[in-house]
């Protein structure tokens, strides 16, 4: 059993936000992959389904990014995940708008979604760190807070796509090898 997190921000202020680009890509991974929603969760927008024969939750956590661990820990501790089955999609600011990079464990890079988790349930997890870009002339906080240009939409939802193309090779068992997946995905 897995266990994929879209970090964002609840609630339609924020949808399109560069910080949420984590739900956006879980969004994509619902759809095409036909994720039923289990009604009413207390741990955020919960849905759930089959890829390669592994069932899998996957959690849009309903507290804000800076508090993130907690709907994580709940739900993991509810459904008994192991913390090597997680995987966790996030907007990356060290990271050029739409490159992708997976890795596990690590620090957080002042991500406050990261801390969050790492502080409840620990490193151990994977990470799919998607680009959005550093600011050149504001603040981070300001800067991630704000919706993706057109132009740069494009670019987010081609890699989202891409990685939504590529996600069953992170859940197969014999497909661990990071370095092969990583080379799909940055196959443009």
């Amino acid at each position: 059993m897995y266990l994929l997190v879209g970090l964002g921000n609840p609630g339609q202020k924020y949808k399109k936000n560069r910080h949420n680009v984590g739900y956006m890509t879980v969004d994509v991974i619902v759809k095409k992959f036909s994720f039923n929603k289990k009604n009413k969760n207390k741990f955020g927008e919960v849905f759930e389904g089959k890829i390669s024969n592994e069932k899998i939750f996957i959690l849009k956590p309903k507290d804000f990014m800076n508090l993130s661990g907690v709907s994580i820990k709940k739900l993991i501790d509810f459904y008994k995940i192991n913390i090597k089955k997680i995987l966790v999609v996030h907007d990356d600011i060290d990271l050029p708008l739409g490159k992708i990079k997976i890795k596990i464990g690590g620090g957080s890079a002042g991500h406050n979604g990261l801390k969050s988790i790492d502080e409840t349930i620990g490193k151990n997890y994977k990470r799919i760190r998607i680009g959005i870009d550093r600011p050149k002339n504001k603040s981070v906080n300001k800067f991630v807070l704000e919706d993706f240009k057109k132009e740069e939409e494009k670019e987010i939802l081609f890699s989202i796509n891409r990685i939504a193309s590529f996600f069953e090779y992170l859940i197969n068992p014999d497909s661990n090898d990071i370095s092969i997946l990583m080379n799909k995905l940055s196959d443009k």
